[in-house]
């Protein structure tokens, strides 16, 4: 995502990471990256939850996050889902890059 923020903030849009790491640790890790938007910490696993993409269980470890990429408009609507249970798998930031076009093309708060 990172090399896409360019292209996403030209068209209105926002980023954010979510991680269900502790914030010190994402805050070392968005330095270490250099990442131009923010990593955000879930410790207590409420936002993967909520969104649906919560393991149980992932080698041997509770209540990590799927690898996942939303586009969420303006209003809080959910335009965009991409979701892998293998976390090796990518998402084509593509896809989301042209849901994000389309809701710019709408005008603003879409």
């Amino acid at each position: 995502m990172g090399q896409a923020a360019p292209r996403v903030e030209a068209m209105g849009g926002r980023i954010a990471a979510i991680a269900v790491t502790a914030t010190f640790s994402q805050m070392a890790f968005a330095k270490h990256l250099g990442v131009p938007f923010p990593l955000l910490s879930d410790w207590g696993r409420e936002t993967c939850a909520a969104y649906g993409v919560r393991y149980d269980v992932w080698k041997e470890h509770d209540g990590l996050a799927k690898r996942s990429l939303f586009v969420i408009d303006g209003s809080g609507t959910i335009r965009y889902r991409w979701v892998t249970d293998d976390a090796l798998e990518t998402p084509v930031i593509e896809d989301a890059l042209e849901v994000i076009a389309s809701l710019a093309e709408q005008g603003p708060g879409r």
